[in-house]
């Protein structure tokens, strides 16, 4: 058979030729802004020439800190293509770890939407290998000052001006050199990055786009930043397609987010639990609100409560499809489709429903006991969940100067005989699908059993007066640790800690009831939308939670 690479560069041809009439639309704050994907490949032409004339000829980095938008987009696509390297900057970190990540990177060019230009310009003088700054939109006279101080700056419409509408991308590069990079969320020790290759980004690509069925009649609401964990593949998964975008900008709350669904027509999208049940809310809530038209949503980030899940699909017709991944894994691992064998609306189904999915072809997956024994595939034996296939990280980054401490930590993820250790724990069943109770650090140790912080609150979510809930555990001086119950009551609700403890003793073991509750105003969130549950154990520690304690 003939030989030729899977790369980035065939997706754009492709994509923006094969399907020029579909359309990426970007809101704004004077609504939709359309551009047609032949448009679009013409703009990557453009970037990619302006980005030469910047002096990229090789495989350096090129970063970017910016919304979803068309721009965002068009530099997912034509930079890997010219044979460079994206980085996406995840814009909702801590600035400590904003700048380890830029450095450590080595991002010599970013591009930055206007109205994140502020914050970017105070991380600029911290950064060392940055030349060139492209500001998307306007820049402020006051702002251009402080940026030109540190880095050449420069307009994207102006750059890109009078720019050739074709190039000849680099289609003789390795498949396997680098197209992106990636950083962990860094709740522990700094963030990891992990290099994409061309060929795991088209194998990615084509296992997305065939699980989902996704096609050129779909417009998707892209609501997962395309900075986070790979905009898991929905930019190269389009291109396979041909499925319409929408790019909801810095326009994430639920108003706006409705009224993108009415007015576009909008069919299916990609979100973290949070933001569906925002929008869960509102639909319900809202009587002009429509979603009529939105057959599907998968949700990933975190675990999606089976309570939503099921509210969506009884109140709105909508199907919630739950996938796991990480971004060591391009990200996704699995997908939640339930087997057909299966009648709508059984128990079994919902069980297959609220799992993490089957995992994905040419992903395998094991589960490791405590003592290093290798689990049946029984869906009962519980241990931590070790990964390998062709779009899982065979190693992290590292830099020469990295300290050989933080390279070690790295190099404790990858076992010897080539698996990659998840760190979370569950159960996977004889047909691949797969069951996680908790993150390894979160699961809960009480008198030498397991309790998963994740049941717990999906049972506690599941009562109507809860907005969000999060279990997480504590030292106990009898038990070891013990479940502590954080929880966000609905608005206006009477419903107490007493009720809460009464509702999910219906559900649990009794051994596993929480003894300890907290009403809190908010969940506290990690940088792409989890529970963090380092912070609510911090203010547990501290005594800034309320905590009660109800009897029986």
């Amino acid at each position: 058979m003939q030989e030729t690479p899977l790369l980035i560069s065939t997706l754009l041809e492709f994509g923006t030729t094969a399907y020029a009439d579909s359309e990426v639309i970007t809101w704004t704050e004077d609504g939709p802004r359309t551009t047609t994907y032949g448009e679009l490949g013409e703009m990557c032409a453009q970037l990619a020439h302006a980005l030469r004339g910047l002096g990229i000829d090789g495989d350096q980095r090129v970063g970017t800190f910016m919304w979803n938008n068309a721009e965002h987009l068009a530099t997912y696509l034509a930079v890997p293509s010219m044979g460079a390297v994206l980085h996406a900057l995840n814009i909702r970190l801590f600035p400590e770890q904003l700048l380890y990540v830029t450095n450590h990177g080595g991002s010599e060019v970013v591009i930055v939407d206007d109205t994140l230009a502020e914050p970017f310009g105070k991380l600029l003088p911290h950064l060392r290998k940055v030349r060139h700054v492209i500001v998307n939109g306007a820049i402020p006279e006051t702002l251009q000052a402080t940026l030109a101080e540190h880095a050449e700056v420069h307009d994207w419409a102006t750059l890109l001006a009078d720019r050739p509408t074709s190039y000849e991308w680099v289609s003789d590069m390795d498949e396997n050199d680098a197209s992106s990079l990636c950083y962990t969320s860094g709740t522990t020790g700094n963030p990891k990055g992990v290099a994409y290759s061309h060929r795991s980004n088209y194998l990615h690509a084509l296992a997305g786009a065939g699980t989902f069925h996704w096609s050129a009649a779909d417009r998707l609401l892209v609501v997962v930043p395309l900075f986070h964990a790979n905009a898991w593949g929905f930019p190269y998964m389009a291109m396979l397609s041909g499925s319409g975008l929408v790019m909801p900008g810095r326009y994430l709350q639920a108003e706006p987010l409705a009224t993108m669904i009415k007015q576009l027509k909008i069919t299916g999208g990609a979100g973290v639990p949070t933001i569906w049940a925002d929008l869960l809310r509102y639909l319900t809530e809202h009587e002009g609100a429509d979603a009529s038209t939105v057959r599907r949503l998968v949700v990933g980030g975190s675990a999606a409560p089976e309570s939503m899940m099921r509210r969506y699909q009884d109140e709105l017709g909508i199907e919630i499809i739950h996938a796991w991944g990480m971004t060591e894994t391009s990200p996704m691992g699995s997908v939640a489709i339930p087997p057909p064998r299966l009648d709508e609306g059984s128990d079994e189904y919902w069980s297959a429903r609220a799992t993490q999915g089957r995992l994905l072809a040419t992903f395998e997956g094991r589960i490791v006991g405590p003592d290093g024994a290798v689990q049946p595939t029984d869906g009962t034996s519980v241990g931590e969940l070790e990964i390998r296939g062709p779009w899982i990280a065979g190693s992290y980054l590292t830099n020469e100067g990295d300290a050989q401490a933080d390279i070690d930590d790295r190099a404790s993820r990858f076992s010897s005989d080539g698996w990659f250790r998840t760190g979370d724990v569950g159960a996977l069943t004889a047909d691949r699908f797969l069951r996680l109770t908790d993150r390894s650090k979160d699961v809960i140790k009480s008198g030498g059993e397991w309790i998963s912080s994740v049941d717990l609150e999906n049972k506690i979510m599941s009562h109507p007066d809860v907005v969000e809930a999060s279990v997480v555990n504590i030292p106990d001086e009898k038990w070891g640790e013990r479940p502590l119950a954080t929880v966000v009551i609905k608005e206006g609700s009477t419903t107490t800690p007493a009720d809460l403890r009464k509702h999910l003793a219906d559900n649990v073991a009794h051994w596993q009831l929480p003894e300890r509750w907290a009403i809190i105003d908010e969940v506290p969130k990690t940088s792409v939308g989890k529970f963090d549950k380092k912070r609510l154990r911090e203010r547990y520690a501290a005594g800034d939670l309320q905590v009660e304690q109800p009897s029986d």
